[in-house]
């Protein structure tokens, strides 16, 4: 399979899971009557319904990253060629961005548009590494030994991991920065992204290397 098809993979599910996580938000907000609550579960089981399914569809082909904490991660390691990080992780950004504008479309919003919605504070960074670090470890410890239960292992964790942290669990670099362009119930205010990033990008590594220690 050639680089080139690899990327376009990646890209089409990085953006399938942006329009599902931004749609269902849009959807359960509308629907939920005001219940932060009702409409926090319709997004968390919408998100990761889909987040098995297009794992389970692409892992074959690309390997499902849909993550660049997960493609560094992987590259760190010695999984994954250096030299091609930057076509998976601009396929990443870019199909999160194409992902968000179709949520924003297919619900009459404006194609992209700031949010204002908050997430910051020690609390909600520290989620932020906690989620990051628990997805890794979930990949890492299923990669060694239960390779075909990753999907589902995968989309179980950020399920309850949307629940159990303060920030919802957003544990993707371009997941954030393209949330941060719909002024909706997944959104995040752009001047919260570089933290989410820079926790994301720490729990990816710590996991990471506590891993690759465990197992030599």
């Amino acid at each position: 399979m050639t680089l080139a098809r690899r990327a376009v993979a990646e890209g089409l599910g990085t953006a399938l899971l942006l329009a599902a996580v931004v749609g269902s938000g849009i959807m359960a907000e509308r629907l939920a009557g005001g219940n932060v609550a009702i409409a926090l579960l319709a997004n968390t089981l919408a998100t990761g319904g889909v987040l098995a399914a297009i794992i389970l569809t692409f892992h074959g082909i690309s390997g499902a990253h849909f993550n660049p904490a997960v493609t560094l991660a992987d590259a760190f390691r010695g999984g994954f060629p250096w030299k091609e990080v930057p076509a998976y992780v601009g396929a990443q950004f870019g199909g999160a961005l194409v992902g968000v504008a179709l949520a924003n479309t297919m619900f009459a919003q404006p194609v992209f548009f700031a949010s204002h919605h908050a997430r910051h504070g020690f609390p909600v960074l520290l989620s932020e590494f906690v989620a990051t670090f628990g997805l890794l470890a979930v990949i890492w410890g299923c990669a060694r030994s239960r390779k075909e239960a990753i999907p589902y292992a995968v989309a179980t964790y950020i399920m309850g991991a949307y629940w159990f942290t303060a920030s919802t669990s957003f544990a993707n670099p371009a997941v954030t920065i393209a949330r941060s362009l719909s002024d909706t119930f997944a959104g995040i205010a752009p001047s919260d992204v570089f933290g989410f990033i820079a926790m994301e990008l720490l729990g990816a590594l710590a996991a990471t290397v506590l891993f690759t220690w465990i197992e030599r």
